[in-house]
């Protein structure tokens, strides 16, 4: 520890001492709950924060270290509780303080034109303005706030009564646990969507088929099961977001007379809003909206399934009332399916890292949603089994947004009888082991340890972009490497001489010394992502920030029983149990001390004290194939600088960074008139040379 960060932990140290007394620490405790929740209003609202990951963090856990010193000044309404309380026996129901009503559809600009002319004829010659939102695909929640703090979460349940989900709501940090305001309402009903980013949802199916469990179909099941979950401390590991779309009650008040104040009005309370509403004085401008996100929702990092259209103004609203249980006033203008039909010619299997056999759709070619599909997911044997599915059978092929194809079911009608039944292998198909499935557990597991194909995996996975992000080792170089005896694990890889690098096929000069870079560059990825990276069962990235974030060093994590481990928040005993069985494997421990003798990180670093903040405040989004830096390499330069990295340009983006091939992110930058950066311009901003 150096002597700047000693010092930091004395003054801190200090600075607790001093408010042993109540009345301070009360004082203090509640600063601190106000700065945290102004932080997340800027992060979650504005998409605009001022301080860093690393800063947040320090004022998180010096909250929390108060709130333990003085149980007396809990709340649940603080940011700390968000871990999740105890696992609950069941859901009670919940009325709803004004029904939350369905929507009808339209599914082409014509229908778009009719829903219009009925408006206006039954408007009259009233002028009409209509709002536009995105629908996102996700569960919908009603979070009832009294006097300004949370105090219910309901599902949507038939419009009517719902299922009170409050302690699992409370645990997604884009929710306000306090509206941002000091008159909020006497009591609020706020409406919105409970979802999970696309790419939060690829890291949990890759958690869970690492642990022998179902993969999610899509992020809208996960998130359903999500908030579903009735012990919220799963609720609380999964990377949960919220945007509020709709005020559905509302007690004294501001008067909010149209849609357009009421999502403004949402975010000065501190809601997330959904993102790039619009108001449109006609219904053509609508349309254009329509066509422009049809084409650009693959951008997003969130699954939408159409677009929200609605009459702006409350009081025609109101005039034109509902029909059923569907407003007039509103209607989802539905986008094009991403789906399409066609024979499964062959199932084969991949191996896993943790030795997993993966099914996998060999299909005959076909375009889904501009896409040409040649392979999808199957999950595992139970899926199969479920669905029914058979080689030779004209399947259903789904893509949503940049989640991996996957087989929906089979059309039955269509089958000739000339369609084959699948089941597991009962040997390694790399290795010919026997094949061995936990009871209980969905998937089926090779038993050689030493095999190839997983080997291989491994490999794949450690110079994987999520983990240490080695480029120009991709899977053909790896298995060449392999093939020619040059690397049997993980730490062979930082010991490859230039010659021997120069001996595969298609190295020249040029690309040997840009492979020895990146190794190079490596060896400086923080401890989270080497963890991530060793391969762990059950350990995935968010699960690594858990256990690095807590334990500090790997030393500390390995000597750690699983007690120890399974009382982290977010961490159960299946996991702890896996990481404990990892470090009592001779093989993976001896490949820890070669990893270390590399030079890789095995222990958390602090930034010393008045580092280099010259991107501080400013937002960026990187795009494209850079010069010298990968993405996750481009994303770590921009944080060390203080700079935050989105995944979306928005009207909040200061600069996109841009290489080549950057697809319709630079398009969206310039038509927002974003600034554009090269990656040396992006260097010179930041100050260097």
């Amino acid at each position: 520890m150096g002597i700047a960060r000693r010092l930091g932990a004395l003054l801190y140290s200090a600075r607790v001492e001093k408010l042993s007394d109540r009345a301070h620490a009360a004082h203090r405790i509640e600063a601190l709950r106000r700065e945290i929740d102004h932080h997340n209003y800027r992060y979650y609202v504005l998409d605009d924060p001022e301080i860093s990951d690393l800063e947040y963090d320090r004022l998180f856990r010096e909250l929390k270290d108060l709130e333990e010193r003085f149980p007396e000044c809990q709340d649940p309404n603080s940011p700390t509780q968000r871990v999740g309380a105890e696992p609950v026996e069941g859901f009670g129901k919940v009325r709803h303080l004004a029904p939350m009503l369905s929507l009808g559809n339209a599914f082409d600009a014509e229908e778009l034109r009719s829903f219009h002319r009925r408006i206006s004829s039954l408007i009259g010659d009233a002028a009409v303005e209509y709002v536009t939102e995105f629908k996102i695909d996700g569960l919908a929640v009603a979070l009832t706030y009294d006097q300004g703090r949370l105090t219910r979460g309901a599902t949507r349940g038939n419009g009517q009564v719902g299922e009170d989900v409050t302690s699992n709501l409370r645990t997604i940090r884009a929710i306000p646990l306090r509206m941002q305001t000091d008159d909020p309402p006497r009591l609020i009903e706020v409406r919105g969507e409970a979802f999970l980013p696309i790419s939060a949802f690829e890291r949990l199916n890759e958690e869970r088929t690492a642990g022998g469990e179902n993969p999610f179909a899509n992020p809208r099941n996960a998130a359903a099961g999500t908030v579903r979950q009735l012990d919220p401390r799963i609720t609380a590991s999964r990377a949960m977001s919220f945007f509020a779309y709709a005020i559905g009650y509302l007690e004294s008040g501001p008067t909010i007379s149209s849609q357009y104040e009421a999502l403004n009005q949402l975010q000065k309370w501190g809601f997330p809003a959904t993102r790039n509403f619009e108001l449109h004085e006609d219904i053509e401008s609508v349309v254009s909206f329509c066509r422009r996100w049809q084409d650009g929702r693959a951008s997003l990092d969130y699954e939408i399934d159409g677009i929200v259209v609605k009459v702006n103004r409350f009081d025609q609203q109101q005039e034109l009332g509902a029909v059923s249980r569907e407003p007039r006033w509103a209607i989802a203008y539905k986008f094009p399916s991403q789906t399409a039909t066609t024979r499964l010619l062959q199932i084969g299997i991949n191996i896993g890292r943790t030795g997993t056999l993966n099914p996998y759709a060999i299909l005959e070619p076909v375009d889904v949603g501009g896409v040409t599909i040649r392979n999808a997911t199957l999950h595992n044997e139970d899926d199969i089994r479920r669905k029914d599915i058979r080689e030779g059978d004209i399947v259903i092929v789904k893509r949503a947004g940049e989640v991996i194809p996957q087989v929906v079911g089979p059309v039955v009608e269509r089958r000739t009888g000339r369609e084959l039944p699948f089941s597991y292998p009962g040997h390694c198909p790399e290795c010919g082991a026997p094949v061995v499935r936990e009871e209980g557990g969905a998937m089926a597991y090779c038993s050689n340890r030493q095999c190839p194909a997983q080997r291989l995996e491994s490999l794949k996975h450690f110079v994987s972009r999520g983990a240490m992000d080695v480029r120009g080792l991709g899977p053909q170089t790896l298995e060449k490497l392999v093939e020619m005896g040059l690397i049997g694990n993980a730490a062979d890889l930082f010991a490859l001489s230039r010659d021997q690098i120069l001996s595969l096929p298609g190295f020249k000069d040029t690309s040997a010394d840009n492979l020895l870079r990146s190794l190079e560059e490596s060896r400086g990825r923080s401890f989270d992502r080497v963890l991530f990276a060793l391969g762990i069962r059950h350990v995935g990235e968010s699960v690594a920030k858990l256990l690095s974030g807590h334990f500090q060093s790997l030393d500390r994590l390995r000597a750690a029983s699983e007690d120890e481990i399974a009382e982290v928040p977010g961490i159960g005993p299946e996991i702890a149990g896996s990481v404990v069985g990892f470090f009592k494997v001779e093989e993976n421990r001896v490949l820890v001390e070669r990893l270390r003798e590399a030079g890789l990180r095995f222990e958390m670093e602090q930034p010393a004290e008045g580092g280099p903040m010259s991107l501080k405040g400013l937002s960026f989004v990187v795009t494209g194939t850079l010069p010298t830096l990968s993405r996750q390499a481009a994303k770590q330069f921009i944080e060390d600088h203080g700079g935050i990295v989105r995944s979306g340009v928005s009207t909040n983006t200061d600069y996109v960074v841009a290489g080549e091939n950057p697809g319709s992110k630079l398009d969206r930058a310039r038509e927002l008139g974003v600034a554009i950066l090269t990656e040396n311009e992006l260097r010179r901003l930041s100050g260097e040379d």
